[in-house]
């Protein structure tokens, strides 16, 4: 398990020491405080991975109290501490944005196994923001090399299409760089943190791409036995490449307009 940056909140100094003391041995360091001012001025100077705080702190607002600092640091998860009867304002946290709660009094292996979920979604996270840098660093449009003037300006107008929601028609001899260019215009538009889904309508058999553009119902057709997600519905608010578009025979692309 990684170790996490853990700031506790809580007005009894006892229970305080005992989360701290069962964490530090678990490899996680640890800060205390007993009340909400105090949270915020740390919350506002440093960095943690984790808020756990009791929910009953007489003129604390469990609820006010999530919300502030997770403004401060949305990628904060926030652990409510409950007693038995204030489940409720718990439950009430964690729709403000609060990640879990636990009741008291607090079973410590509970709470580290929570930790560490917390810990392993955070890295995730991280991960794939940092693998859409990636993505969008790689397919930026000065990258694409070329000593075509028409391909320069073709390369001008997608940069300023990729900031609308217009649906975009790629021309061109096969490997003069469409895919590329479509993956540019995706990873610089936004819906670049959305799926850029990809078929290649030349591929498939036209009784099977119906079925996966567009989806089908459970018993829609002989041999349909689940319920399938067509390539739209998995592409809604990214972006959806249909690659050798004019393959399509007649009646799909019929089909297709209606959709576009």
């Amino acid at each position: 398990m990684q170790a996490a940056r853990i700031l506790v909140m809580d007005d009894e100094v006892q229970d305080r020491r005992r989360i701290e003391e069962y964490l530090a041995q678990n490899k996680h360091e640890v800060l205390t405080v007993g009340t909400a001012d105090e949270a915020m001025n740390v919350i506002r100077k440093e960095r943690f991975d984790v808020f756990i705080t009791d929910c009953n702190i007489p003129g604390v607002d469990a609820l006010e109290t999530s919300a502030e600092v997770r403004k401060i640091n949305p990628d904060m998860a926030v652990i409510i501490l409950t007693a038995f009867g204030t489940i409720e304002t718990a439950v009430k946290a964690i729709r403000a944005g609060a990640y879990d709660y636990l009741p008291k009094p607090i079973d410590l292996d509970q709470l580290n196994m929570l930790i560490g979920r917390i810990s392993e979604r955070q890295n995730l996270i991280r991960e794939n923001s940092e693998l859409k840098e990636q993505l969008k660093d790689r397919y930026k449009f000065d990258e694409i090399v070329s000593t075509s003037h028409t391909m320069e300006e073709a390369l001008n107008l997608a940069g300023r299409v990729a900031s609308s929601s217009a649906s975009v028609l790629l021309r061109g001899e096969s490997g003069t760089g469409k895919e590329l260019v479509a993956k540019a215009i995706h990873y610089h538009s936004q819906r670049a943190n959305f799926p850029l889904i990809k078929v290649n309508c030349a591929a498939l058999p036209e009784t099977l791409l119906e079925s996966e553009l567009f989806g089908h119902e459970k018993g829609a057709f002989t041999g349909a036995t689940s319920r399938r997600i067509g390539r739209f519905e998995a592409a809604d608010k990214g972006t959806l490449f249909l690659d050798e578009i004019g393959e399509l025979a007649p009646g799909m692309q019929i089909k297709l307009l209606r959709v576009l």
